[in-house]
C-alpha cells in the first residue's frame, strides 16, 4: 500500500504492507472511538444537568471537549483516507483542513479563558457571579471562535485568488503543504500566528497562577486546588503545543531511527494527534469533583449522591 512521507523538500512515496497498514488503522480508529466515547459522555452529562450547563467554568470546558472531538475526528479521517483513497477531492480536503486548523488554534484560547475564570473565582470571589455570567461566557466563546478562524482565512483567500477554479475539482494528497501551495508566505504567517497565540496564552497562565498565589498569601488561605488547576491547564497547553512541534518530533525520531521511516511517521502521528486528545478529558473533567459526580452515572451506571 502506498503511503506518503514528507521531507524538507518533497513528499516521498513509500510502500507499506497490507497487514501493517490495517494494524495501524485499527489502532487509530479504536483509540478515536474510545476517546470520542468518553468525550461524548462528558458532553451528554453537561447537557443533562442544569447545574453544569449554566456554570461558565463547565461551559468553557465542554466547548473545548467538543472542539477536541471535531479535531480528533478529522485527524483520523485524513489518516484513514491517506491509506484507503490516497488522494481525495480538493474542495473536501480544503474544508477538512480549515476546520482542523481552526480547532487547533482554538484549543489554547479555551485554556487561557478557563485560567482567567479560575483567577476571577479565587481573587474576586464576591464578584465572580457578576463577572462570569452565562451571557458573557457565550460572548467569550464567540470571540474564541472568531480568533480561531482568523489564521485560516488568509490561506483561503490566497488559494481562491491564485489558483484556477478547476483546481478545486481535482484530487490531491490531503495535507496542508499540497493544498496551500505558497510555502514561504504560509510558513512565515504560521510561525507569527503560532508564536502570538502561544506567548499570549502562556502569559495569561503565568499571570493567573502568580495572582492566585499572592491572593492566597494575602488572605492566609489555601488555594492549592486553584493552583493545581492552573498547572493542569499548562500541562494541557504543553500537549496541545505538540501540534506545532510535529516536524521537530518527526525529525528527531528519524535521526534516532533512520531505518524506520514509516514507524516514525506513525509514532509522530500518535504523539501529536492522539495523545493530547486522550489525556485532556482526564486532566480536567474527570478530576473535577462536581463533574465527576454526574459523570460516574453514565460511565459506571452509579447514581450520584444528592
Amino acid at each position: 500500500m502506498n503511503f506518503s512521507v514528507e521531507t524538507n523538500t518533497s513528499i516521498v512515496l513509500l510502500r507499506e504492507s497490507l497487514k501493517s497498514a490495517l494494524t495501524r488503522n485499527i489502532i487509530v480508529v479504536t483509540l478515536c472511538i474510545i476517546i470520542s466515547y468518553i468525550n461524548g459522555v462528558m458532553v451528554h452529562t453537561f447537557l443533562r444537568h442544569e447545574i453544569l450547563n449554566e456554570d461558565p467554568r463547565y461551559m468553557l470546558f465542554i466547548h473545548m471537549v467538543f472542539n477536541d472531538i471535531i479535531q480528533l475526528t478529522i485527524a483520523v479521517m485524513l489518516h484513514v483516507f491517506s491509506y484507503v483513497f490516497y488522494t481525495i477531492n480538493m474542495s473536501f480536503c480544503c474544508l477538512l483542513l480549515m476546520i482542523a486548523i481552526f480547532c487547533t488554534q482554538s484549543t489554547p484560547l479555551y485554556l487561557a479563558s478557563m485560567a482567567i475564570e479560575c483567577y476571577i473565582a479565587v481573587c474576586y470571589p464576591l464578584r465572580h457571579a457578576q463577572i462570569c455570567t452565562v451571557r458573557r461566557t457565550y460572548v467569550l466563546i464567540a470571540l474564541i471562535c472568531t480568533l480561531g478562524a482568523l489564521p485560516v482565512l488568509p490561506d483561503l483567500i490566497v488559494l481562491l485568488a491564485m489558483d484556477p477554479l478547476n483546481f478545486f475539482h481535482s484530487t490531491v494528497l490531503c495535507i496542508r503543504e499540497t493544498v496551500f501551495k505558497h510555502p514561504i508566505l504560509q510558513k512565515k504567517k504560521k510561525e507569527i500566528i503560532d508564536m502570538l497565540f502561544l506567548v499570549s496564552v502562556w502569559c495569561i497562565l503565568i499571570y493567573s497562577y502568580l495572582r492566585i498565589v499572592m491572593a492566597a498569601k494575602a488572605a492566609k488561605s489555601d488555594s492549592q486546588k486553584a493552583r493545581n488547576t492552573i498547572i493542569l491547564h499548562a500541562v494541557q497547553l504543553l500537549m496541545s503545543m505538540l501540534t506545532y512541534l510535529a516536524t521537530t518530533i518527526n525529525n528527531a525520531l528519524l535521526y534516532t531511527f533512520p531505518k524506520y521511516i514509516l514507524e516514525v511517521k506513525f509514532t509522530t502521528y500518535l504523539i501529536v494527534q492522539i495523545l493530547p486528545r486522550f489525556f485532556s478529558p482526564f486532566i480536567y473533567g474527570v478530576r473535577d469533583q462536581t463533574f465527576r459526580k454526574y459523570l460516574r452515572k453514565y460511565l459506571c451506571n452509579i447514581t450520584p449522591p444528592l
